[in-house]
């Protein structure tokens, strides 16, 4: 199948990328949400781009992925245009409790302390994807291949030339820059030889979706155990995602009980404030890992999201963390091409990466921290961790500063960000 048979129209007042000596300003490697999100941030840029993603389906609506999205994920949304057609697919908390283990003390966060309608929203995957999918079908600057898939890069001095498989045929392609959304294990990555430090955690964390007996109110939980964090998130239709970590043998028992076991475990952890709990489809065990590449850019190339960096689930930081990268990345991508700058310069990329690098350090060395705290007992830290919470519990201007880094309103706010309230 030739490229150009799959080459969506560009607008006439577009000038071909081809004419100046390559076929697209952008290729995006990875049509997952964050690449997604940068192809639609990038829709009146008056770039023309070429996203390519390797998988007819994606793994993970199989597995019924689901993520927090955070306030400053939502104004991101917002601000390319996307957000109405994602809203009424998702549920809204408008109150965090979080707690440890069975101290009686929770800190409650709630939308007085931010004055806003929500705190943050709860998507499964396919509530992202399918609204992403379908504005970037509508973006006319925008090429979507699928599937296809990356076999080989070249980098030059003006273009980077990259070979694509598509129904069993090559076709090479030249742009001006090339944007891994790859995936942690990203083969762009590490084609290009960019390092990685991080470790892999002791921990496992167990998914699954339970539809509780009461109204889970709008309400996500999170609370520390010994064995890790054990999240509650909101669902619609009053269901509820369930993140469990706990150390891998331990996850790995848990998932392999029968459904009624597993459910008598969980209710133990849950707890029996939401009545009697239903299991809802099949569950899923995955290793936790933090990640930090040692550059985010090299000339020519770009990574975002889990291709540069991982961290623990606890606070649903993750997937967050890959939006405000592609906000900032369209940012400063957009800005040159308006000031006729060559958008594959290093010059241009170490803008992205000195913005995102160290804020991205700076969340996974919070994650970290959280798990390293509180799955502990070591009788000092727990009298460190109880005396955090009683002061977040009684500090109400370190309670909002700890709320607005959890979700992003903290440090630099990409233009995208409209800051306005957001509708009910």
């Amino acid at each position: 199948m030739a490229l150009t048979q799959l080459t969506q129209t560009i607008s006439p007042q577009l000038t071909p990328a081809k004419e100046r000596g390559y076929d697209y300003d952008l290729v995006i490697v990875g049509g997952g949400i964050v690449g997604l999100t940068l192809a639609s941030a990038l829709k009146d840029s008056g770039l023309s781009l070429l996203l390519i993603e390797a998988k007819v389906a994606s793994a993970a609506v199989a597995k019924g992925q689901a993520y927090a999205v955070h306030m400053l994920s939502a104004l991101i949304y917002q601000g390319i245009g996307v957000w109405d057609k994602i809203l009424p697919q998702i549920a809204k908390y408008r109150q965090v409790r979080l707690s440890d283990a069975d101290y009686p003390g929770v800190v409650e966060f709630v939308t007085t302390d931010l004055g806003t309608a929500e705190l943050g929203y709860v998507a499964e995957h396919q509530a992202l994807l399918e609204p992403l999918q379908e504005f970037v079908h509508n973006c006319p600057n925008v090429t979507y291949l699928c599937p296809a898939e990356v076999v080989r890069t070249k980098y030059q001095q003006d273009v980077v030339e990259i070979d694509i498989k598509i129904a069993e045929q090559l076709q090479t392609v030249r742009s001006k820059l090339l944007v891994a959304a790859d995936g942690s294990r990203s083969p762009i990555r590490q084609a290009a030889g960019i390092k990685t430090h991080g470790w892999k955690y002791w921990q496992s964390c167990i998914v699954a979706f339970v539809k509780p007996e009461k109204t889970h109110n709008d309400t996500a939980y999170e609370r520390f155990w010994p064995s890790g964090p054990f999240a509650i998130l909101p669902l619609p239709q009053n269901r509820c995602r369930i993140v469990w970590t706990a150390p891998h043998e331990e996850a790995k028992a848990l998932c392999n009980l029968d459904d009624e076991q597993f459910l008598q475990e969980l209710t133990q952890r849950f707890g029996e404030h939401m009545g009697k709990l239903e299991l809802l489809g099949d569950r899923f065990v995955f290793p936790v890992q933090l990640m930090q590449s040692d550059r985010y850019v090299l000339p020519r190339l770009a990574l975002v999201g889990d291709a540069a960096h991982n961290c623990h689930p606890v606070g649903g930081q993750g997937l967050n963390l890959g939006i405000r990268d592609v906000a900032a990345l369209a940012q400063i991508i957009q800005a040159a091409h308006q000031a006729s700058e060559d958008i594959g310069k290093i010059q241009v990329l170490k803008r992205y990466e000195r913005w995102r690098q160290k804020e991205n350090l700076t969340i996974l060395g919070f994650t970290d921290m959280l798990d390293r705290m509180f799955s502990n007992q070591f009788l000092p830290v727990v009298l460190v961790r109880r005396l955090g919470l009683w002061c977040l519990h009684h500090l109400p201007m370190l309670k909002i500063f700890m709320l607005k880094l959890m979700i992003g309103l903290k440090g630099r706010t990409p233009k995208l960000a409209i800051r306005e309230a957001i509708q009910n």
